[in-house]
């Protein structure tokens, strides 16, 4: 299961950041009318009309009062809720309200920033919409606040309901533009070997193994290694009391030979990764030909000219990418850092939802916001730099693989990406990670999200 508790923020904090505050190229203007959440660029929290205060969520598409209907009004505009016709994101003193859309308070002068953000400016003032500043050692309060200019009164004005192109032909198409089915804790599924305890073997988060998820499409696995004396070996929590259990090199080896067999499919391999590096270094040199199909990101430009298209991948024979979720600062404190043999670390590369939607059992969170952000970390899911923009890996299931629960989950994918967690990375999910993925059909929700691009 996914870790709970995530790593101090890592030392690429400062860069991004940087590209928070980096001039960026001017926007056109001020969005369409329309419905729209208005986002901080800070946080990727939504406004949300909370009992008249307007308060910062974590967003959930059309259940918590967080859309606002965009209205011109001679040089200025409206944003009324959606919930609350006649009521609009306004100002109460130094702090933002719900008032009534006829008011003096309800109307913001909005400026493009570029880089799709903008600013809420009440009329005649120099007072701008704000998340309200961080406390040492806290998150950043819920209510919002006015304030001056600056990186906390940015905001994106993200549609309800986006126009999509469609899909580019396959020799177009990029990778962040592709959507994978995505198998979490892609070990724990009683066919491969012992993953867990006696008591949590009974529930699994897969019933298929390794080779079959390969054959059934799955093509992002979600895997847990820890440290024993016989190196990197595939564990829920901890490998004691696990009977025959699974070495990392040997789920890597089938993934290779099936990209050895299969030359025009990527894989892509997700660690939740508690060994030390020259463990796992070790561990993937026992792979036979992960070298010759290891796609290296840090090497090929990424970051300063976006994902490669999928055919160019293909071509180069660049088709497997690993990611850990370990600490770069930890490893470099240690004096060897993982992508120095080719393993990546996934919050240089990617934004990720936070990996639970509850308990096994009961009703579910829907809500869609960072596993990274808390107190000490702030990547939210709505983070781009200057020519690249990070994979968006979408977690949907819970604390315990339940299949009934999973069954119903799965079918209820395809409609979380497009109305809760697309509009809340900005961004299309590149990775559907599910429990059970062979219940309830998340392979349709893959096809459906690869017929179309976000804009």
């Amino acid at each position: 299961m996914r870790r709970r508790t995530p790593h101090a923020l890592l030392a690429t904090t400062a860069a991004l950041a940087a590209a928070i505050v980096a001039p960026q190229p001017a926007a056109a203007a001020v969005p369409a009318p329309g419905t729209y959440y208005v986002q901080s660029a800070t946080t990727g929290l939504n406004a949300a009309d909370s009992g008249g205060a307007v308060e910062q969520h974590r967003p959930r598409g059309d259940e918590d009062r967080q859309q606002w209907r965009l209205k011109p009004s001679g040089s200025s505009y409206l944003l009324e809720n959606t919930d609350a016709p006649g009521s609009c994101l306004g100002r109460d003193g130094d702090q933002a309200a719900t008032v009534a859309c006829t008011g003096g308070d309800a109307f913001w002068e909005i400026t493009p920033l570029g880089a799709d953000r903008h600013t809420l400016k009440a009329p005649g003032t120099t007072r701008y919409l704000t998340v309200a500043p961080k406390p040492s050692g806290a998150n950043y309060p819920a209510r919002l606040a006015l304030g001056g200019a600056g990186d906390l009164a940015a905001w994106y004005l993200t549609p309800v309901s986006p126009v999509t192109s469609p899909m580019p032909p396959q020799d177009r198409r990029t990778l962040d533009q592709v959507t994978f089915l995505t198998a979490h804790n892609a070990y724990a599924n009683g066919v491969d070997g012992g993953f867990a305890p006696p008591f949590v073997n009974l529930v699994p988060n897969q019933t298929r193994g390794i080779a079959r998820q390969l054959a059934d499409g799955v093509r992002g696995f979600m895997l847990d290694i820890h440290q024993t004396p016989d190196g990197a070996i595939l564990c829920h929590n901890s490998c004691t009391l696990v009977s025959r259990p699974v070495a990392l090199w040997v789920d890597l080896q089938r993934i290779v030979d099936f990209l050895e067999a299969r030359p025009d499919q990527f894989v892509t391999v997700f660690l939740e990764d508690y060994v030390d590096p020259g463990v796992l270094r070790a561990e993937l040199a026992r792979v036979d030909g992960l070298a010759d199909v290891l796609h290296r990101p840090d090497r090929t430009g990424v970051r300063q000219n976006g994902w490669p298209a999928m055919a160019d991948l293909i071509a180069a024979n660049d088709r497997l990418l690993i990611f850990t979720d370990h600490s770069r600062s930890a490893d470099q404190a240690a004096g060897l850092t993982r992508d120095a043999f080719g393993v990546m670390y996934q919050r240089e590369w990617t934004v990720e939802n936070h990996w639970s939607m509850g308990p096994g059992i009961g009703a579910s969170d829907w809500s869609c916001y960072s596993r990274w952000y808390d107190a000490g970390t702030n990547l939210p899911l709505t983070r781009t730099e200057p020519g690249f923009r990070p994979l968006f890996v979408m977690n949907h299931f819970r604390d315990a693989g339940i299949t009934a629960t999973a069954a119903t989950d799965n079918a209820k994918l395809a409609d979380r990406a497009r109305r809760f967690c697309q509009p809340a990375a900005r961004k299309k999910p590149t990775f559907l990670a599910v429990d059970h993925y062979d219940l309830g059909d998340p392979a349709a929700a893959v096809a459906a999200l690869n017929a179309y691009t976000y804009p």
